[in-house]
């Protein structure tokens, strides 16, 4: 199957993203805790400290909103004109088009949770391997999940100006997901 036919598929008019319900919002400011943390951090030797600076703030902002689905998070994280460049036919670019997606995945997978494997940090980029874990227990299109677990990867490759993501390039295994919500064969 081609990619566009994966993505028709997935993204039929509205697209998916991921976040794990439950989470109680709490201010910014003091948030950097609670934000998901990777386990390495790799940067190039021009990039010192990179696991505190902004562009890994930046990230983590944007992959604990996919964790949790708290909107502030991805206000937070995106520049007022962020762009997605494999952008799936049906979702509105911007803002919008990521919180979109995550209502979408949310009525999926109630309780799919993301967590950062690993990040790396050259220049004006951040790269993110995400690992994406839970149940769909909910409906995607007209199907009735059966709490069949959800298990994929996927790759993201931000470019951070001014401590805020202006780009984001991704690719999501598809196969997997699409096996996994039943929707084609294996």
């Amino acid at each position: 199957m081609t990619r566009a036919l994966f993505r028709s598929l997935i993204w039929p008019g509205t697209t998916a993203s991921l976040a794990l319900a439950g989470f109680m919002p709490m201010s910014l400011a003091g948030a950097a805790s609670a934000l998901l943390a990777p386990p390495t951090v790799i940067a190039d030797r021009d990039t010192p400290g990179a696991e505190s600076d902004s562009r890994v703030l930046a990230a983590r902002r944007y992959d604990t909103f996919w964790n949790t689905g708290d909107p502030e998070l991805a206000r937070a994280a995106l520049a007022p004109n962020f762009i997605d460049r494999t952008l799936p036919a049906g979702r509105p670019q911007g803002l919008e088009g990521a919180m979109q997606a995550s209502r979408v995945v949310r009525e999926a997978v109630p309780d799919l949770a993301c967590s950062i494997e690993q990040m790396i940090v050259a220049g004006d980029r951040v790269v993110v391997h995400l690992h994406f874990r839970g149940h769909f227990t909910g409906t995607f299109r007209q199907t009735k999940g059966q709490g069949e677990t959800i298990d994929f990867v996927a790759t993201d490759i931000y470019r951070v100006v001014d401590g805020r993501i202006a780009e984001n390039w991704h690719i999501e295994d598809n196969l997997t997901l699409l096996q996994q919500l039943g929707l084609i064969s294996g």
